[in-house]
């Protein structure tokens, strides 16, 4: 049996404090195979690190977020994250990127000097970046066209189906989360049906985004079986199908064999 790799996952959330090792058990038991655990500040991309040496089945990514972008502008901090991106299973930089959902935000000009910075650490490590855009699009690919990626994905899409064969022509991975089960998922699906199947992948987000039926629960990368239904209905394929492409895909991207 084909096993899930869950692409983008934050297993180092304080959700996951209580029961986090029982949380473990019930996915591997539910058919997923690997984990990448995100970083998304300092704070998380340590605790990042530390989870994936202690288990088998979990890579990790370190990084800041765009909420955490001030921290980009601490040497220290930056000069850790450069230790922790050379760590055995550091497998990409980031979750980094651009969002302007929120007025209390940092600015554009923090968020966009906290992306470039690891849009070059990314290269510098020949890693890939994942990257968090978020109502910045167009800020997104002009900073991508300025400062092109060695490799990269764009998780939990839901942009326009133009911007998503942009990216993809710019040689990116696009991820989907448990977003494409809600009803008002059509702008996902209909990018959804324009990536390459060979640069498709499926994540959680968790513990956010979990899908139908669970939707305004707690997510677990379990829960992927509804997402990966849910994307070979779309594409006329079977989940078998859908689980295996994307694991392949998956360990091309973070180079894991």
């Amino acid at each position: 049996m084909n096993k899930i790799f869950d692409s983008h996952s934050h297993y180092n959330d304080d959700s996951f404090k209580d029961d986090y090792c029982d949380v473990l058990q019930k996915i591997a038991d539910n058919g997923v195979g690997t984990v990448l655990n995100v970083g998304a500040d300092i704070h998380s991309s340590r605790l990042a690190v530390k989870q994936a040496e202690e288990c088998d089945f979990m890579y990790c990514s370190v990084g800041i977020h765009p909420h955490d972008s001030i921290q980009a502008r601490d040497e220290a901090i930056m000069e850790e994250i450069e230790q922790l991106i050379a760590h055995q299973k550091t497998v990409a930089v980031g979750e980094a990127g651009l969002d302007y959902h929120y007025d209390d935000s940092w600015s554009p000009e923090v968020q966009k000097e906290a992306f470039v910075k690891q849009i070059l650490l990314a290269n510098k490590y020949n890693k890939p970046l994942i990257i968090h855009t978020r109502e910045a699009m167009q800020d997104t690919l002009d900073i991508l066209n300025e400062y092109p990626l060695n490799s990269g994905v764009v998780h939990c899409y839901s942009g326009s189906r133009e911007s998503c064969k942009q990216l993809v022509k710019m040689g990116l991975y696009i991820g989907f989360t448990g977003v494409i089960t809600f009803k008002n998922a059509r702008r996902a699906l209909e990018s959804l049906k324009v990536v390459p199947l060979d640069r498709l992948l499926i994540e959680t987000d968790c513990p956010y985004m979990a899908p139908e039926p669970n939707r305004g629960k707690r997510c677990d990368s379990s829960m992927l079986h509804f997402v990966a239904q849910k994307m070979a209905d779309e594409l006329g394929m079977t989940k078998d199908e859908i689980i295996r492409i994307t694991r392949e895909n998956a360990e091309r991207l973070f180079n894991i064999r």
